[in-house]
């Protein structure tokens, strides 16, 4: 800034020529500020002696210096945000994938990506995340395979194995895993409302296609009222594992085996639209996350 250059060389001179110009276009911009100031900015005491500020000038300086720096933090601001290191990034979820996997993707990008604000937006299902995907409303939505027809691209994170809970004093309550799927018969069963996920339709579909039709008592697009309902005995329930909640002591978790495919959990973005590296590292750890948890559930199985 010609203000500061004068003020640090003392001379129009000096000036100019630390900052490139002529000495002509230094005087007129100082002649331009102090027109905007009305009043002089500079002692010009001629000679070999050098200039030196006014009060005047001594005051607007000190301003130039706090808005010289505020425009080099908004510069590294702007850096960072063509970078993918700061701003906000618009996450689709709902409930079992909030639960259990979106705490800990926030809690590792926190520490990895410090500048970059996640706004959440949840629904029942992933129906309406993923039109807002399609129609940039979100950046990222967490679904299942297989996705609709549409300008989307998807990652799988995890493959989320049916379980059967039971209450217990279930008559099953005993076994290590759950009966085959026809010997529930007329057993009273919790769902999920068909409308509220692609994944309860896939899995009505897949339960018929093994000869078993739920005896459905009531459906709820609560995963927390679901449960509720097995544990209060008023009947048993199908549902991704992730959907159960391990605090609960009320419930019993039966594998399903071989009978039911597991729910494929992925992330979806557009295909067409910028890939922002947030974005990109959200996806990073997302896939971290449901690597840890799927090693988990091994485990577990395996002991």
């Amino acid at each position: 800034m010609a203000l500061a250059a004068i003020a640090e060389e003392g001379s129009f001179g000096k000036a100019a020529r630390s900052l490139g110009y002529t000495q002509s276009a230094i005087s007129q911009q100082i002649a331009a500020l102090e027109r905007i100031v009305g009043s002089k900015l500079f002692e010009r005491p001629g000679g070999p002696r050098p200039v030196v500020l006014t009060e005047s000038g001594k005051l607007l300086l000190v301003h130039a210096d706090a808005v010289r720096a505020r425009l080099q933090a908004a510069r590294a601001d702007f850096e960072a945000l063509s970078q993918g290191r700061a701003g906000t990034l618009r996450v689709g979820t709902y409930q079992s994938v909030g639960s259990a996997i979106v705490p800990a993707v926030l809690r590792q990008l926190r520490e990895d990506w410090p500048g970059i604000d996640v706004e959440l937006h949840e629904a029942t299902g992933d129906q309406e995340l993923l039109r807002g995907v399609e129609s940039g409303a979100l950046d990222l939505t967490f679904t299942v395979f297989p996705l609709p027809e549409g300008p989307l691209e998807s990652r799988s994170l995890l493959e989320d194995p049916r379980v059967l809970i039971v209450p217990p004093d279930s008559a099953y309550a005993e076994r290590e895993t759950a009966p085959p799927l026809i010997e529930l018969g007329n057993t009273p069963m919790i769902g999920f409302k068909d409308t509220c996920c692609r994944d309860v339709q896939l899995a009505t579909e897949h339960m018929a296609a093994v000869g078993f039709r739920q005896h459905v008592v009531f459906r709820t697009e609560d995963n927390g009222t679901l449960q509720g309902l097995v544990a209060a005995g008023m009947g048993s329930a199908i549902v991704p594992r992730l959907v159960v909640d391990e605090s609960r002591a009320d419930v019993v978790v039966l594998p399903i085996v071989n009978e039911l495919p597991p729910r494929r959990v992925a992330i979806a973005r557009h295909s067409e639209r910028y890939r922002a590296p947030a974005a990109d590292a959200f996806i990073e750890c997302a896939a971290a996350v449901c690597e840890a948890l799927g090693t988990r559930e091994r485990a577990e199985n395996v002991g």
